[in-house]
């Protein structure tokens, strides 16, 4: 009995000797844990930190890259706005022929032996070839605009026969001159012979080279004059293509007719708003017709034929010096007056010579 109770008192105590030992190395192995997972995860922490502070050497030379980029893309939208403003300044306050002859100089430059070391520059050679691009694209325009402005031909009339030097042309306009047209949606076209025009060509026909030079198109002018010039008085018709386009209107260069301007005149109702050459035009009353197709009595091309007469008769060696002295006064008009007072005059000397004082 003693001996059994020995034997769990020992047993006790072995017991107790062994929980105090686990519990201290236990409790060990977790501080030691503990402290191994604190230091990894502020390792961590001070590397994601310096990761944040310093960024990566790629992510530097991409910013970089898109700087330049960016100065590099305003800088050429600089050079060529003020390339372009400066071509459309050239453009608008010089000609074409200055323009080669103030770069004629920086053009020539690059072909010079002194700049031979200098062709590699672009300093030399961008200027000087930017200046032949805008000449030559300068030139191509003004080439393709002159077909739509300037009139077709230097020479709109072919040469005169030796044997009708002497005669003088006379160069009528269409609308509102010898006829009168106008168009309206609800009826279309209308188109009036104006009165006394038949005999006006029929006459003068014997005595000038007749010309009709109008400023509408072809289409139009070549149908109009068949029908109103069954005879065949009228030698030339001339039409829009003919005419120099400027300012915004179509005009009349009767210097490109090949003819001498001493002896070329330009009746037209409109003639000095309608002409480059004013000293050759005849201005006259406007011809047109009201709604109800009716007109006021005119007698104005009848009443020029009086003085067309006697310029071809008289044949001046300049007409420009005749119509001057009218002043851009009434022709037929003055004319008239004119002849009067030389009967008068002319009567006077008469009367003296045979009735002497």
């Amino acid at each position: 009995m003693a001996s059994i109770l020995l034997r769990s008192r020992v047993l006790s105590l072995l017991s107790r000797i062994k929980k105090p030992n686990r519990r201290f190395f236990s409790s060990k192995a977790d501080k030691e844990s503990i402290i191994s997972s604190q230091s990894i995860i502020a390792e961590q922490a001070a590397e994601v930190t310096a990761a944040a502070a310093e960024p990566p050497a790629e992510a530097v030379a991409a910013g970089s890259q898109r700087k330049g980029w960016s100065f590099f893309k305003f800088g050429l939208i600089a050079t060529l706005t003020g390339a372009t403003g400066f071509a459309g300044y050239a453009t608008y306050a010089y000609t074409l022929d200055e323009i080669e002859d103030k770069t004629k100089a920086l053009r020539q430059s690059v072909n010079y032996k002194k700049y031979q070391g200098l062709l590699y520059s672009a300093a030399m050679t961008v200027p000087a070839k930017a200046v032949e691009l805008y000449l030559d694209t300068r030139r191509a325009i003004e080439e393709q605009v002159k077909g739509f402005t300037e009139p077709t031909s230097d020479k709109l009339l072919p040469d005169l026969h030796p044997s009708e030097q002497h005669v003088f042309t006379l160069v009528l306009d269409l609308n509102e001159t010898i006829i009168y047209s106008d168009w309206k949606r609800d009826r279309g076209w209308r188109t009036f012979k104006r009165p006394g025009v038949d005999d006006f060509l029929q006459h003068l026909a014997r005595l000038y080279e007749i010309v009709v030079y109008s400023d509408q198109l072809s289409m139009y002018v070549d149908p109009v004059v068949e029908r109103l010039d069954t005879s065949h008085c009228i030698r030339y018709r001339l039409s829009r293509g003919a005419t120099k386009y400027q300012d915004g209107k179509h005009y009349r260069d009767l210097s490109k007719l090949n003819r001498d301007p001493g002896k070329i005149i330009y009746v037209s109702a409109h003639a000095f708003e309608n002409s480059l050459q004013p000293e050759n035009c005849v201005p006259i009353k406007p011809f047109q017709i009201d709604e109800k197709g009716e007109g006021s009595v005119d007698t104005t091309l009848l009443d020029l034929i009086p003085f067309l007469e006697y310029v071809a008769r008289a044949s001046p060696a300049d007409i420009r010096k005749v119509l001057a002295s009218y002043e851009r006064e009434d022709i037929a008009k003055e004319f008239k007056e004119r002849s009067k007072q030389t009967q008068r005059s002319d009567q006077k000397t008469i009367n003296e010579c045979i009735y002497p004082l």
